[in-house]
């Protein structure tokens, strides 16, 4: 009994961790009502008071949704406007044209980064896949070679970089620098993404399909209806460059000053995103001749789209507030010191395993962060590069418990096994 007691944090963590699992796989509940009861069972366990365990979720739901609520909302939003202007159109069949056949995967890999970077993955998946195979036929290559390094693209940039939901909910669960996850992401990116798009479909055999039925066709724009190729890829990468470049000028100037404020207001997510997505608004609405009354129903369109996963970053919040008011990371934490396990392979691990289990890469990436985040002072750990391991673990092996590995099967007509041994 006194072992169990003594070990009451780590033993309540797993069988919250299962119940969370339980719930989402087998009785099929959303994740959103999954999180809040199972941070409800780990507070018990560790005999929170019930009013302090409500309080806990509140602060924890409230204080991710007010950092992260207005930065996934807008990039949401950027990414709609961009689709229904023919922006991100424009985008694909340009570079595509350029690169030529010899060179499309090369094409791909870059339409694949900035479509994962300012769309949600299924919005950009929807919009490639008719590209890809097209592409295909007239190169006479089979399309599941194209169709693997687009998807490795995608994935590889939406679960790296803001602000999509995960890496942005994961650099403010780590106190991170979000212009410094741009620029070492990109060191991540590149060697995974030559080896998953580029020499793993050499390497596959038999990937000749009959070409599948197109499920879903997005609008077609004319050349006269899309906007210029340079505004297309230059609006949705504002925010990255802002960013960045405020991270690089913050180590020329002094802080406390006018100019160190402005710079970082500027370079914040939510200024970016908000300066984008006025930018866009006139840009990719009102200058194509689009009314202003059009154009606010691409915005709310967006945020109905995002408004669960919006709501699963919040109870993630929640589960991490309540991990660490229980005492729980702090456990952890004091497990790890005389370990010679690092940090970073510590929340890839943990990350991977929850979404291996969950299917869902923003879950696996806020629980991972809420009960690896103590780690980062035990251990001294760089919290950018525990962004970026936490963010490729919730980027690993999905199966059928994934809403994406359906929409890859059934876009690409697909057998179950042939999903497996591709997506």
């Amino acid at each position: 009994m006194d072992w169990i007691m003594n070990n009451m944090p780590i033993i309540s963590l797993v069988i919250g961790v299962a119940l969370l699992l339980f719930l989402n796989m087998k009785v099929k509940l959303n994740s959103v009502l999954a999180l809040i009861i199972s941070a409800i069972l780990v507070g018990l366990l560790n005999g929170m008071q019930l009013t302090a365990i409500i309080d806990t979720i509140k602060a924890g739901l409230g204080s991710t949704l007010g950092s992260l609520a207005l930065i996934i909302g807008f990039g949401a939003v950027l990414g709609k406007l961009m689709v229904d202007s023919g922006a991100a159109q424009r985008i694909a069949s340009t570079l595509l044209n350029k690169f030529g056949v010899k060179n499309v995967q090369w094409a791909l890999i870059i339409v694949g980064a900035i479509f994962g970077i300012s769309v949600f993955y299924e919005v950009a998946f929807i919009i490639l896949a008719p590209l890809v195979i097209s592409i295909a036929i007239e190169a006479k290559v089979p399309y599941m070679k194209l169709g693997i390094t687009m998807v490795a693209a995608t994935t590889l940039s939406h679960s790296l970089f803001p602000p999509q939901p995960g890496p942005t909910a994961l650099v403010e669960a780590y106190g991170a620098d979000m212009g410094m996850v741009y620029m070492l992401g990109i060191v991540v990116f590149i060697p995974a993404v030559i080896a998953a798009g580029i020499i793993l479909p050499r390497l596959m055999k038999d990937l000749d399909r009959p070409v599948p039925p197109l499920l879903e066709k997005p609008k077609e724009f004319t050349d006269d209806e899309m906007p210029a190729f340079a505004t297309s890829v230059i609006i949705p990468l504002i925010p990255a460059i802002m960013i960045s470049a405020a991270t690089i000028i913050n180590m020329f100037i002094n802080e406390g000053t006018f100019l160190h404020d402005l710079i970082n207001f500027l370079g914040s997510a939510e200024t970016s995103l908000l300066l984008a997505v006025l930018i866009a608004t006139y840009v990719f609405g009102l200058r194509r001749g689009r009314t202003m009354n059009e154009v606010m129903d691409s915005f709310s369109g967006a945020i109905k789209g995002i408004a669960m996963i919006i709501f699963i970053v919040g109870a993630g919040g929640a589960f991490k507030e309540i991990i660490l008011d229980s005492g729980v990371g702090d456990y952890i934490a004091g497990m790890m010191e005389n370990t010679v396990v690092s940090p970073l392979i510590m929340a890839w691990f943990i990350t991977a395993l929850i979404r291996i289990a969950t299917g869902t890469g923003v879950v696996s990436a806020i629980t991972a962060a809420g009960i690896v985040g103590p780690l980062i002072t035990t251990f001294d750990v760089s919290p950018v590069l525990m962004v970026l391991a936490t963010a490729a673990g919730s980027n690993t092996i999905t199966h059928v418990n994934d809403a994406s590995f359906w929409l890859f099967k059934e876009y690409f007509n697909l057998s179950i096994k042939d999903t497996f041994k591709t997506w």
